[in-house]
């Protein structure tokens, strides 16, 4: 059984302008909600956020936003 999330409703920011690219938010998420791609880190599965906030805590130049809430 896999687990499904509340669509449309994390709370996270993310801003592909000031990340650079270091990939520590994937290191650190625990539901795979950011992915590499050729052009960079991508925000690709929103709705899995669970909004523990480990990825804008680890992020070294802040390029993303987490806000406790739903998720």
């Amino acid at each position: 059984m896999s687990l499904q999330y509340i669509k449309d409703v994390a709370n996270i920011k993310f801003d592909k302008n000031k990340c650079i690219g270091c990939g520590m938010c994937l290191d650190v998420c625990p539901h795979e909600v950011f992915a590499m791609t050729i052009n960079g880190v991508v925000l690709e599965k929103k709705d899995n956020c669970i909004e523990c906030g480990a990825c804008s805590k680890n992020c070294p130049v802040e390029a993303i936003e987490v806000k406790a809430g739903v998720g």
